[in-house]
């Protein structure tokens, strides 16, 4: 067995003809870009690439395949020649007759045939067939089963926000009144969401919890990861680990503190105040207010019974880029020094990290392991920010 680090949630901004496929990602995030940068800046194993739906990436990544410059493996998923083993994904819009709204889903495909017949099946039902996480006029259920049909992976994406979230829009109370339990993989736990807030909602007790990026230019990837455990870096692998089977699992999970997400508390769309238990901002009185994840959990856990199960262990880390004074020309300094961004996160010290850059960045980067930066908490789509 070995470990391997994962992001399964990354956009593709432009095509290599420049069409666009996520109209709001960067240009730059093409798809050889996301795999040199994923493999050597980041230091990432396997990535999800959540538009593979979409006809011209399709192309692109057959071209690579035809090429030899990748190969499909046993097992499912696409070897790259630097290392790199790239999940086939599509990021779908779901609106189901008995919700409150759009939510968004992530599905994961063995090979590039099921992902072709997914693609020519979903073409019958979505508008626009080149772009990213389109509405699927078809019902969550019928979905659901297609995927499995294709021997497929089907993932409830940041499941808590209140803009495209699943618990955040889409239900009251349960996930049975969209889905059947049995056929979902895992659920994505969004920016602003961790395993602790998560783990007294009673029904997801037996589903794995999974931390992404949801990247949207190069820089975001691997904002978010897991460190997961597997005999080799396959399809097949990374469906046993989800549901811990013949000694497969999650190890970890890295991702940003809660606080530091866009939709962590209640807040006022207008002046950005948090706000407690008022209809309405005590600041500048505006009604326009984004319920936070913070307090739409509390509602979950609440309406169902408590069930904390054992999860693996979620580390609070803080994004080189978010870390103050640490600008692009240092980030590049020390990742010309120690690789990638997973050597410095995970394998540095601090008598090592010092040698290259200024003592207080170095503190910085420690401390970030540990939690232990000031945070001022973000809401209705502002970022939380260190102190």
């Amino acid at each position: 067995m070995q470990e391997y680090f994962v992001d399964l949630h990354i956009h593709i901004g432009r095509t290599k003809t420049g069409k666009p496929v996520k109209i709001t990602a960067s240009k730059s995030l093409t798809l050889p870009n996301i795999i040199d940068y994923s493999k050597q800046i980041k230091g990432l194993d396997v990535i999800g690439v959540i538009d593979c739906h979409s006809p011209e990436v399709i192309e692109e990544i057959q071209a690579y395949i035809d090429a030899s410059k990748a190969e499909e493996i046993d097992g499912g998923g696409i070897l790259f020649s630097n290392g790199l083993t790239l999940i086939l994904g599509a990021e779908l819009e779901i609106y189901h007759e008995n919700c409150n709204g759009p939510f968004h889903v992530l599905t994961y495909f063995p090979n590039i045939n099921s992902i072709k017949i997914f693609s020519s099946w979903l073409s019958e039902r979505v508008t626009n067939l080149t772009l990213s996480t389109q509405r699927v006029y078809e019902k969550s259920e019928i979905i659901q089963l297609k995927v499995k049909e294709l021997n497929g992976l089907f993932i409830p994406a940041h499941a808590f926000t209140p803009h495209k979230g699943v618990y955040g829009k889409g239900v009251k109370t349960s996930l049975t009144e969209v889905f059947q339990l049995t056929d979902i993989d895992a659920i994505e736990l969004g920016l602003s969401s961790d395993t602790n807030l998560v783990k007294e909602i009673s029904e997801l007790a037996k589903i794995s919890f999974l931390s992404n990026s949801d990247a949207h230019s190069l820089e975001k990837i691997g904002r978010e990861y897991q460190k997961i455990k597997i005999k080799r870096a396959t399809f097949s692998e990374l469906a046993l680990a989800l549901h811990n089977k013949e000694g497969r699992h999650i190890v970890k999970n890295y991702g940003l503190d809660p606080r530091l997400g866009k939709y962590y508390r209640t807040t006022c769309e207008r002046c950005f105040t948090h706000v407690r238990e008022s209809k309405a901002c005590p600041n500048c009185s505006s009604t326009k207010l984004t319920k936070g994840v913070f307090e739409r959990l509390q509602e979950l856990a609440n309406s169902q019974k408590k069930h904390i199960n054992k999860r693996p262990p979620y580390v609070h880390q803080i994004p080189l880029e978010f870390i103050p004074k640490l600008g692009p020309k240092t980030l590049m300094k020390l990742r010309n020094h120690f690789g990638n961004d997973m050597n410095i996160i995970h394998f540095t010290n601090y008598n090592q990290l010092k040698k290259v850059v200024h003592e207080e960045i170095a503190d910085a980067i420690v401390q970030s392991r540990k939690g232990k930066l000031s945070i001022v908490a973000g809401g209705a789509g502002k970022y939380g920010k260190i102190e």
